[in-house]
């Protein structure tokens, strides 16, 4: 067997043709992890969201419990004295 130009572009046809369609797959693949990476961002504001929430009510809570020491404690200096 022998290699003619025929043979030659033909294999240059397959080759340019499985080139553009890798490409197109890869584009395809980027376009689906930058839909997924702009929907981890938004997961991931929602999250510090949360976290800011969680945080200001852990604050609010342990105010209250200090609170609650303190005038129970006044409470009992008060009344022993």
């Amino acid at each position: 067997m022998s290699w003619t130009d025929d043979r030659l572009d033909d294999l240059n046809g397959k080759v340019d043709y499985l080139r553009t369609e890798t490409r197109d797959e890869f584009k395809g693949v980027r376009d689906e992890f930058k839909a997924v990476r702009t929907e981890m961002q938004a997961m991931r504001s929602e999250m510090h969201t949360r976290f800011d929430s969680m945080q200001t009510l852990m604050v609010l809570v342990i105010c209250a419990v200090i609170g609650g020491f303190v005038t129970m404690s006044a409470t009992l200096i008060a009344t022993n004295v």
